[in-house]
């Protein structure tokens, strides 16, 4: 049996949603955010040294990352679902959604939600200025044009194909439901993107996807 080591609000819901689309019974192991500080809690240790989510169970197998958990999954359970065969050009192209989606995409994307932080703290009144200035400066000359080339990148990507991955939905597409749901819910993404807008509707009219829901409790970034 799989077990999903699941943190709310977090990353680990695209693994609830992949075992769903895969058909693989799966137990969900619940883990709540510290109220104050966001972060994981120390529980999650005790399953892998980081304490951070997403992280899988199985047998004696213990998986994290959410790329490398997507792959385990779809390539031990898959049967060729989801998951193009090792070699072939498509297989690239998926493995390059998965390692693109945290290793360029995600980085902007935190470093945003960081800098807004900054500017929403509490501070003495004469420390206001200079933070907000150094968040706004940040955030202008580095952040923002980040993100916007990402969101213009994948924006242009969907004009090629229905899907990340070409015609056909695949793990590329579970792996960039996070990063594209963050941006929507406070990245920038939307109207004038259509294109990454109607994924994001396609994705979530998804049943599996709602059964992840159901599953995986409240997720806040869909509000």
């Amino acid at each position: 049996m799989v077990i999903v080591h699941h943190l709310n609000n977090s990353r680990s819901q695209r693994v609830l949603w992949l075992l769903e689309e895969l058909g693989v019974p799966y137990e969900v192991k619940r883990y709540e955010r510290d109220a104050k500080t966001m972060l994981a809690p120390p529980e999650l240790r005790a399953v892998h040294p980081l304490g951070k989510s997403p992280v899988i169970s199985d047998g004696d197998e213990v998986v994290a990352e959410s790329g490398a958990i997507v792959e385990y999954l779809a390539d031990k359970y898959g049967q060729g679902k989801l998951l193009p065969p090792p070699g072939s050009p498509e297989r690239r192209r998926a493995t390059y959604w998965l390692h693109y989606a945290e290793g360029s995409l995600m980085p902007p994307l935190l470093m945003s939600l960081v800098f807004n932080k900054v500017r929403s703290a509490p501070m003495p009144f004469f420390a206001k200025p200079i933070a907000h200035g150094i968040a706004d400066k940040v955030m202008e000359s580095f952040v923002t044009p980040n993100v916007t080339s990402n969101l213009d990148y994948l924006e242009a990507e969907l004009g090629k194909s229905t899907w990340f991955g070409g015609e056909e939905f695949g793990v590329s597409d579970i792996q960039l439901s996070f990063p594209l749901e963050a941006a929507a819910s406070r990245g920038g993404l939307g109207a004038s993107r259509p294109r990454l807008m109607a994924f994001l509707d396609r994705i979530h009219g998804r049943p599996a996807y709602q059964r992840a829901l159901e599953k995986g409790g409240p997720y806040e970034l869909l509000r």
